[in-house]
C-alpha cells in the first residue's frame, strides 16, 4: 500500500496530525507582530522544555547547526578542548573543533560502551592552568543507542571552574530528563526532527550565563551562527535572518501537545518503549548493542550477529512498511537500531516488534517461539 511507511528511526521521527496541520498555515510575515507573538510563545515553551531560565535561541538549520554555533561562540583558535567519543556523532564534534582550529583531546569508549565519567575528572583534576576552556559530549549517541552519564560529567566540568560544559542533546531533549539548570550544562543544542516530534528544518541552542560570558572572548568566525544576533533579536521576540516561519506553527504546537502530557509522563514513555523494545528482542534471540543499563530512551541498537541487519531492514521495509535504522560506519550490516522517539506509542513498539518477529520467522532465523517477542514487549508495556 503506497503512502503507510512507517518510521522507528531516530529522526525524522513521526508527525502528530494536529502538528502537520499547525505546518501547513499560510504563511505570515516574519517581521510582523504576529510572528514576534509566535517566538514570544515558543521561546517560553523551550525554556520549560530545557529547564532553565537561560536563553534558548531558535535557528534555521540542523542539529549539526546547534553544536556548531555552540562551540564557535564560546571558544577561540587554540584553545584546549575534551571531545568524548563513543560513537559517530562524538567523531563529528571533535571534527567540527579540529576544523576550527581547537587543540582537542580524546576521551573515548568503545562504541556501544558509555564514556566513563572518572576519566573526564581525572583530566579536569590535573588540569591545574586551567587550559582546559571546554567539555564536548553526546548524551545519547544516536550510532549506538547509548546514553551517557551527562549529570556526572557536567558535575566535574562545573567543579573545574574554568571549562564550559557543550552537550549534544539532539536525541536527549523531549525523551529523558534533562534539567539544564539543576545540572549545570552551559551549551545545549538540539534539533526539531526528534523529540520535538517535526520535520527537519528548525535547531536550538540553549546557552547558560556563563556560556554568554565565554562568547564576549571568542575569536572563531561567525556569521549565521553568531548567536549574538540572535540574542539580541529573541529579546524583540525577532530572529536575525529569515527563518522557516511555518516551522514555527509547528513548534508552537508540538511544544503545547509536550506541556500537555508533561515531562515525567514524556520520559516514562520512553524508558517504557527502550524496556519494551529490548525485551522483545533479547526474547526472539538478537542482542542489545549498548551496554547493560546504558541503553538510550530515544533508540535501541540490535546486534544481529551472523545475520545481514540490512538484509532485515529491507525485508521488514518490504513486507511490512516500516523503515528501520541501520548500523553506521564499521557497523554497517551488523546492527540495526528500533527509534522508538517522540511521536510513537505502545502500538508503535508492539508493531515493530512484530515485524521483526515476523521477518525472522520468514527468513528461518528465529530462535525462539513465534510470539515470544510480543510477549515480553507486551509484559513492559502492560
Amino acid at each position: 500500500m503506497q503512502e503507510k511507511l512507517t518510521l522507528m528511526i531516530p529522526g525524522p521521527t513521526p508527525v502528530p496530525q494536529t502538528v502537520l496541520k499547525a505546518l501547513s498555515q499560510h504563511p505570515i510575515g516574519h517581521r510582523s507582530t504576529e510572528f514576534q507573538e509566535l517566538v514570544k510563545n515558543t521561546t517560553n515553551q523551550l525554556k520549560w522544555l530545557h529547564q532553565t531560565k537561560n536563553d534558548v535561541l531558535t535557528i534555521t538549520g540542523s542539529g549539526t547547526a546547534a553544536m556548531e554555533a555552540g562551540i564557535v561562540n564560546t571558544l577561540s583558535h587554540g584553545e584546549k578542548v575534551i571531545c568524548g567519543v563513543n560513537g559517530k556523532f562524538g567523531e563529528r564534534w571533535a571534527k567540527v573543533s579540529k576544523a576550527y582550529g581547537l587543540n582537542v583531546e580524546l576521551v573515548q569508549a568503545e562504541w556501544g560502551q558509555p564514556l566513563n565519567p572518572n576519566d573526564f575528572q581525572e583530566i579536569l583534576e590535573a588540569d591545574h592552568s586551567k587550559e582546559i576552556k571546554a567539555v564536548i559530549i553526546t548524551h545519547s549517541e544516536t550510532s549506538t543507542g547509548v546514553l551517557n552519564d551527562l549529570q556526572t560529567i557536567s558535575q566535574y566540568v562545573g567543579q573545574h571552574n574554568k571549562a564550559i560544559m557543550i552537550a549534544d542533546c539532539v536525541t536527549s531533549i523531549g525523551a529523558c530528563n534533562v534539567p539544564m539548570d539543576e545540572w549545570g550544562i552551559d551549551v545545549i543544542a538540539s534539533g526539531s526532527q526528534k523529540g520535538y516530534m517535526m520535520p527537519p528544518g528548525l535547531s536550538f541552542v540553549a546557552m547558560s550565563s556563563r556560556a554568554w560570558e565565554a562568547q564576549k572572548n571568542s575569536d572563531l568566525p561567525k556569521f549565521y551562527l553568531d548567536l549574538n544576533s540572535y540574542r539580541k533579536t529573541a529579546a524583540k521576540n525577532s530572529n536575525p535572518f529569515t527563518p522557516a516561519v511555518n516551522l514555527y506553527f509547528a513548534l508552537e504546537a508540538s511544544l503545547k501537545m509536550m506541556q500537555e502530557e508533561g515531562l515525567k509522563s514524556i520520559f516514562a514513555r520512553h524508558e517504557k518503549h527502550r524496556e519494551a523494545a529490548q525485551a522483545g528482542m533479547k526474547a526472539i534471540g538478537l542482542g542489545i548493542f549498548s551496554a547493560e543499563g546504558c541503553g538510550s530512551p530515544a533508540i535501541t541498537a540490535i546486534t544481529s550477529e551472523n545475520i545481514d541487519a540490512e538484509l532485515i531492514r529491507t525485508n521488514v521495509r518490504k513486507n511490512f512498511d516500516i523503515l528501520l535504522a541501520g548500523g553506521q560506519d564499521h557497523l554497517k550490516g551488523k546492527i540495526f537500531r528500533i527509534g522508538h522517539l517522540g511521536f510513537v506509542n505502545d502500538r508503535d513498539i508492539l508493531t515493530a516488534v512484530a515485524a521483526i518477529e515476523s521477518t525472522l520467522g520468514s527468513m528461518g532465523l528465529h530462535k525462539a517461539e513465534i510470539g515470544a517477542g510480543i510477549a515480553a514487549a507486551t509484559k513492559i508495556l502492560g
